[in-house]
């Protein structure tokens, strides 16, 4: 739904602070036309595979709005950063910075810029998935950072430019993204002083997250906005040109998507009533749960009969052969006859890309 996502990108610009510029994370959902929509209102573009940059090239998204992140970055991917003049490789451990310093030598141009991305030293708060702060595959450990002046100082053909820290998924209470937001601003600072880097980019990443499941509320978008004027407005006054990137997928596509799945059958077992629908976990593996700790429903409507009584108790399953293929267990709809439609909502973010054989 265009206009879902229109609103949702406005209403968080709108509250910002001046200057904090949206990329969109093509992971989120990748189709062309929504990246090229989200580019017109004025996003950016955050990509993690060859795919994805091709995509945002295509959807029209300026190279100089696009950065390139990833753990596994290969000579390939850095190869066609390094062509298509994007704005920024976001290096995951310092031998990635030495291979792009060796790409970025064939093209024997300016030195391509680069940021580091900094697993910190401290931990975040209020987080679904804790993406820093702790052993993890992303990113080069802030100690590590803090001795890489040597290399830095050796690199011929690359120019680190700033650093980018991304602290974990779906936060829904803005004054944990306020508090990440201001500790990395501060280290960002930090890290350049010691390492002699002229502070032109700092991504505090985002994670902003949706209400999927009950006892949940959204994240209040006004209230953030006016959290981060305070931390934001102090660094840009010390760092007047430096930009700074705000990265979001889930929160800028999830709301505007539904999920459609056709009941097959419906049968009871043991005196439970069983949906076998014709989609799941192949096509929405973040509704089955995959990944989750716990098996959470998300929000589902029988889109014959949105308005009326629940009549039954259903669990809404897919069609594969694993018992883990279940979208939905033991929710209240109207009745449901083989042939209906139901709806997952909020599927816009981590839909079919996300599942097993496209993710990426």
């Amino acid at each position: 739904d265009a206009q879902v996502l229109s609103e949702t990108y406005r209403r968080l610009a709108e509250a910002l602070p001046e200057g904090v510029e949206v990329l969109y994370s093509l992971k989120a959902n990748p189709n062309i036309s929504v990246c090229g929509f989200l580019g017109a209102q004025g996003a950016g573009a955050e990509v993690s595979s060859l795919t994805e940059l091709m995509t945002a090239m295509r959807a029209g998204v300026d190279p100089a709005d696009i950065i390139f992140l990833g753990p596994g970055k290969s000579r390939a991917d850095l190869e066609a950063c390094v062509s298509a003049g994007i704005s920024a490789v976001v290096c995951e451990s310092l031998a990635e910075l030495r291979l792009l310093d060796e790409v970025a030598a064939a093209r024997g141009a300016a030195p391509f810029p680069a940021v580091l991305r900094v697993n910190p030293s401290f931990h975040s708060k209020g987080s679904g998935l804790s993406m820093g702060g702790k052993p993890r595959q992303f990113g080069v450990d802030e100690k590590e950072v803090r001795q890489a002046r040597p290399l830095l100082d050796a690199l011929r053909h690359v120019e680190v430019k700033g650093f980018h820290a991304y602290m974990g998924t779906r936060f829904l209470d803005h004054r944990d993204v306020v508090a990440n937001t201001e500790s990395i601003l501060r280290m960002a600072e930090d890290l350049a002083t010691d390492l002699g880097v002229d502070l032109s980019f700092v991504d505090f990443g985002g994670g902003l997250g949706v209400a999927y499941f009950e006892n949940e509320s959204d994240l209040d978008t006004a209230e953030l906005g006016k959290g981060m004027r305070g931390p934001v407005g102090d660094f840009r006054a010390r760092h007047p040109s430096c930009r700074i990137i705000m990265e979001l997928g889930r929160f800028l596509a999830a709301d505007a998507g539904i999920y459609v799945t056709r009941a097959v059958y419906v049968k009871e077992s043991m005196g439970e009533l069983f949906v076998v629908a014709d989609g799941g976990t192949n096509h929405h593996m973040a509704a089955v749960g995959i990944g989750s700790f716990v098996k959470r429903n998300f929000p589902v409507v029988h889109l014959g009969s949105p308005s009326a009584e629940p009549a039954g108790t259903y669990t809404v399953t897919g069609p594969l052969c694993t018992p883990n293929d279940t979208l939905v267990k033991k929710v209240g709809l109207p009745e449901v006859r083989p042939g209906d439609l139901l709806g997952i909502e909020r599927s816009g973010a981590y839909g079919p890309t996300a599942s097993p054989g496209l993710f990426l």
